[in-house]
C-alpha cells in the first residue's frame, strides 16, 4: 500500500493540522500520527479502496470493550477518496504492570452475553468473518471460525489430506467435550497478542485493534500463549478471577489451531509445521 499525499489529510474533519507522520500499525492498514496546531495528537487508520463501513466492527469493539476496560476512543470515521480512515486518540506509550493486564482481560471475560457472535462481520485478508448471533458454541466455531479457514487454506494450497484427517478428529473431540460443557458467551478482544496491549497514561493497561466478538474466554487465553510477551504475573492475575484447571493446556490447543491456521493462510508454510503439531495431537 502506498502512503498517501498531504491533500488527502487537508480533507480529514481535523483543524490546522501541522503535522502528518507515517508510524507501525500492523500489516493491514496505513498508519499516521497527525498533530494539529493546539498541539492534540491523534492516530489514524486508512484501509484503501474501502468504503466507511470498512471499520465498523472495530468501532463496536472498540466502543464495547471500552466500557469495561481502557481502549482507544474512536473520534471520527468516514470515506476519502475511495479510502475508508478511522481517528483515534493518540496514546504515549509507558510502562506497566501485567497483573493490572490480567485483571483487565479477566473483568472483560466477565462481560457476558446470551448468544455467541457479535453485531457486525468482520473483513480480514483471508476472508470475511461470520459473526451471525448464535445460542451454540460448537456451531459458531466449527461452521463461522474453522470451516471457512480450513476451505480458504485449501483454496491457496496450504491444506492436504494427512491435516483434514487431523482436523476432522479435532472438531470431533472438540465438539463431543463442548456438548457436554455449557460455554458463556464472554466478551473477548478477538486477536490477544502481545502487540494489541499497550500502557499508557497513568501506566494503565490498553487494549487496542480488536477483532471483538463474544465467545469462549479461553479462546483469547489461546492467543496469549502461541508468541509470547505475557509474563506470570499476568496469569496469576487472570487466575485469581477464573482459576485454570489441569486440562486448560489441552483445550486450548484447538484454539491455538485457528490462529496458527490463520498465519498460516496469510504467509504460507512457515507456519506449517506449527499448525501440525497440534493437529498431531488429535
Amino acid at each position: 500500500m502506498n502512503n498517501l499525499d498531504t491533500s488527502w489529510f487537508r480533507k480529514l474533519p481535523l483543524t490546522n493540522i501541522t503535522t502528518v507522520k507515517s508510524v507501525s500499525g500492523g500489516d493491514i492498514n496505513l498508519a499516521y500520527q497527525v498533530i494539529t496546531k493546539d498541539e492534540k495528537k491523534f492516530f489514524i487508520k486508512v484501509q484503501p479502496h474501502h468504503n466507511q463501513d470498512y471499520f465498523n466492527h472495530e468501532i463496536s469493539g472498540l466502543n464495547a470493550i471500552g466500557k469495561i476496560i481502557n481502549t482507544p476512543t474512536p473520534i471520527y470515521h468516514g470515506e476519502i477518496d475511495g479510502n475508508a480512515y478511522l481517528i483515534l486518540n493518540w496514546l504515549d506509550e509507558t510502562w506497566g504492570d501485567q497483573t493490572d493486564l490480567g485483571y483487565a482481560v479477566a473483568k472483560m471475560h466477565q462481560h457476558y452475553n446470551d448468544k455467541f457472535g457479535f453485531t457486525e462481520n468482520h473483513q480480514t485478508k483471508a476472508l470475511i468473518k461470520n459473526n451471525t448471533w448464535t445460542s451454540n458454541w460448537v456451531d459458531f466455531y466449527v461452521h463461522q471460525r474453522l470451516e471457512p479457514e480450513v476451505e480458504a487454506a485449501a483454496k491457496r494450497g496450504y491444506w492436504n489430506k494427512w491435516r483434514q484427517e487431523h482436523y476432522l478428529q479435532m472438531v470431533k473431540q472438540f465438539s463431543n467435550f463442548y456438548h457436554q460443557h455449557q460455554v458463556k458467551p464472554s466478551l473477548l478482544h478477538g486477536d490477544l497478542w502481545a502487540g494489541n496491549f499497550m500502557f499508557a497514561d497513568n501506566h494503565e493497561p490498553y487494549l487496542i485493534d480488536p477483532d471483538a466478538v463474544y465467545g469462549d474466554r479461553e479462546f483469547d487465553l489461546a492467543m496469549t500463549t502461541i508468541f509470547g510477551g505475557f509474563d506470570k504475573s499476568f496469569y496469576h492475575a487472570y487466575s485469581q478471577i477464573f482459576p485454570f484447571d489441569d486440562q486448560l493446556d489441552e483445550r486450548l490447543s484447538w484454539y491455538r489451531f485457528y490462529y496458527l491456521c490463520m498465519h498460516l493462510i496469510l504467509f504460507g508454510e512457515s507456519y506449517g509445521s506449527a499448525v501440525d503439531r497440534i493437529l498431531g495431537q488429535y
